[in-house]
């Protein structure tokens, strides 16, 4: 009678893994650096390359009309749980704080632009 009581422990937390992180992080940066408008990154297009063989699957940042393709800004993850890095030019600049909070953000689940 008294087990009917007790407490359920909580369910575990399954680690996400890289690809499902930059999903998320792809999405979202899709729908608040982009299809918003943002005057932030007007000047930019990103290339998502979620699928991998080195199994670190990324987003890009790229000037747009530019011939030049060379990313000026990568996001990326490997492993489970994912660890994520970004880096390029763009993260010398006064832009890279507002990338890291929202790309961090996004990682842990939120879908918030700002």
């Amino acid at each position: 009678m008294l087990g009917a009581c007790k407490p359920t422990p909580p369910a575990a937390v399954k680690p996400q893994s890289a690809l499902d992180v930059m999903e998320r992080v792809m999405v979202s940066a899709s729908s608040c650096w982009f299809k918003s408008g943002d005057p932030a990154f007007k000047s930019y297009r990103m290339d998502a390359e979620l699928t991998s063989y080195s199994g670190q699957p990324r987003i890009l940042l790229v000037r747009k009309g530019s011939g030049d393709i060379r990313p000026l800004l990568v996001v990326m993850a490997q492993g489970t749980p994912a660890r994520l890095q970004a880096f390029g030019p763009v993260m010398n600049e006064p832009l890279s704080g507002r990338i890291s909070a929202d790309v961090r953000r996004w990682a842990n689940g939120s879908s918030a632009c700002h």
